[in-house]
């Protein structure tokens, strides 16, 4: 799927990437699956993991967290992608959309602007422009999302312009989209959403970037304006040893018209260290502050006050084709999860593993 795929969506989904050859067309057909299962020992009886987490959020069952088929096409001007998906990702992520948009995990079209510069204007539905982890758990370093990518938008829809320069160590976007994590507005939302990204790849060891959005996520009568920033670097120490830095910063209007915000933040740190051609293992540290519940509300004291902490290990079975196991623990100030006996506690934890395998 590599070959196909991965040039076409860097691009598309604003991630830099000088190696995609556009002086002759192609089509390409592939496709993504993986089967994961994942045990919560809070055991919970609608086999629900806790309410913040979209991927691999089901408890005691083998499931397919994603697969899609996706067409790709790519000419000298122009390009287009269509992906059909399915999987408890797809229901969780996609759950305010209607019909049929709720299996639709890309859909967009593009045209070249300019003969002689990387000028591309992009629309329909694409990956989101924040945030380092995707939905594609195989590109991922650890096996499950961090909370701070599970509450910022995986998806989006909307036009955006792009300029890579010529040496392919500068991304430039900026984007016109429908909201925050949505195809269909929702209803009585007229407010446009917009955001930016730049990306800058010195070397092919370090890439950094800086993401923004600024929109309003609620009907218009009760407009309250957010404004958020994510941060990311991805810094290859050496041949095996990589680390992923991440920091988002939101704020929301208290109420419309205010000039007072609620803000929240997450910071995460992502260690891995490849020990062959086969097998790696990868560590994540983690904390999301959202005390007044303006992504994650809980109802408590303290809001949501998380830390989270990952070992995960994975087994490169082939090329295209990954094993992966992953332990977490996650901790709250408050006692917002539950335990095995239906009381209140401050702590879960939780083991997944996976089967990823991409054509």
């Amino acid at each position: 799927m590599k070959k196909f795929i991965i040039p076409i969506l860097l691009l598309v989904a604003g991630v830099s990437s000088a190696q995609v050859d556009t002086s002759a067309s192609s089509f390409s057909i592939s496709g993504y699956a993986e089967v994961y299962y994942a045990y919560d020992f809070s055991n919970p009886d609608d086999h629900n993991r806790p309410s913040f987490l979209y991927s691999h959020n089901r408890h005691n069952e083998f499931n397919l967290n994603l697969g899609f088929v996706k067409a790709a096409y790519v000419a000298d001007r122009f390009r287009g992608n269509l992906a059909i998906a399915a999987g408890t990702y797809m229901n969780a992520n996609y759950a305010a959309e209607p019909g049929v948009l709720k299996n639709v995990f890309e859909a967009n079209g593009g045209i070249k602007l300019s003969k002689n510069s990387n000028l591309w204007l992009d629309a329909g539905i694409f990956a989101s422009h924040i945030g380092f982890e995707s939905a594609v758990s195989k590109d991922c370093a650890v096996l499950t999302r961090s909370i701070l990518a599970e509450n910022s938008p995986y998806y989006e829809s909307g036009a955006k312009l792009t300029y890579i320069t010529g040496n392919g160590k500068w991304l430039l976007s900026g984007l016109w989209l429908n909201g925050w994590q949505h195809i269909q507005r929702p209803d009585g939302n007229n407010t446009p959403a917009f955001g930016t990204q730049i990306t800058f790849t010195p070397s092919s060891k370090v890439t950094l970037n800086y993401s923004t959005f600024i929109g309003n996520d609620k009907p218009d009568e009760v407009k309250q304006m957010r404004y958020f920033h994510n941060l990311y670097g991805i810094i290859h120490l050496s041949d095996q040893f990589h680390m992923t830095a991440g920091f988002d910063y939101g704020m929301e209007q208290v109420a419309k018209g205010s000039s007072d915000f609620n803000t929240w933040y997450s910071p995460v740190l992502i260690l891995k260290y490849d020990l062959n051609d086969t097998w790696s293992v990868a560590a994540r540290g983690e904390y999301y502050a959202d005390e007044h519940g303006v992504i994650i509300a809980t109802g408590t004291e303290n809001g949501f006050k998380t830390t989270g902490f990952s070992l995960n290990l994975d087994c490169r079975i082939r090329t295209n084709a990954v094993w992966r196991i992953e332990g977490r623990l996650l901790n709250s100030e408050d006692e917002i999860f539950t335990n095995r006996d239906g009381d209140a506690t401050n702590s879960n934890t939780a083991v997944t593993t996976s089967i990823a395998v991409s054509f």
